[in-house]
């Protein structure tokens, strides 16, 4: 009676290897863009919930997220200051920042990523 064997093959484990190896890569190359915006998050989360806020100049503001975003490791050159926006409308306030990030991939190719966040100013802090 003879056995049927079952597994992989070596090539089959190469090419797997390499699929895993290319997506571990694009992750290595994304996660710290990822963290970082999770940093501008936390700033302008921070931001909102300051006193009077809503109530202060655009340059107050941009004042207070980049002390913030300092202390979240997002580094300044990151976001020039004309992507933070302050709209205010009527009896509210909001905070918008938006930018892209290009990351080097493989030789002439690049990734790029784009971030946009409002955040109310006047609302009540979730």
């Amino acid at each position: 009676m003879t056995r049927k064997q079952r597994g992989i093959t070596l090539i089959g484990f190469a090419i797997i290897l390499a699929i895993v190896g290319f997506f571990a890569f694009i992750a290595m190359k994304l996660v710290p863009v990822y963290s970082e915006y999770m940093g501008v998050v936390k700033s302008m989360n921070l931001v909102r919930n300051e006193a009077n806020i809503g109530q202060k100049s655009i340059e107050e503001i941009r004042q207070s997220l980049s002390i913030k975003m300092d202390s979240q490791y997002v580094d300044s050159k990151t976001i020039p200051p004309q992507q933070i926006q302050l709209k205010k409308q009527g009896g509210s306030a909001s905070l918008r920042i938006y930018y892209d990030r290009r990351v080097d991939f493989i030789y002439n190719v690049d990734l790029l990523v784009s971030f946009d966040k409002t955040v109310d100013l006047t609302g009540p802090s979730l």
